[in-house]
């Protein structure tokens, strides 16, 4: 039940987080650390941004809310 643009971003985070691992996995990581730590905050961008997608996301919410609100009844009795 994702959207689109969930989808985009699940995939922009998937693919940075293995240009990651490739940059740690390199033999001239020991030379360089630079291009790894370079990788590691693309990767943790793309992760921050589909957390606020997932924030605000209608579909996402959609799925949710009845379970939120089942539980806020079930609470108010």
């Amino acid at each position: 039940m994702d959207c689109l643009d969930c989808k985009n971003l699940e995939e922009a985070l998937e693919s940075r987080l293995s240009k990651y691992i490739e940059a740690r996995s390199a033999a001239y990581y020991r030379v360089s650390t630079e291009l790894a730590a370079k990788k590691y905050v693309d990767m943790e961008r793309a992760r921050n941004d589909l957390e606020e997608h997932h924030i605000i996301c209608v579909p996402r919410g959609v799925a949710i809310m009845p379970a939120i609100l089942a539980r806020r009844t079930a609470n108010s009795r």
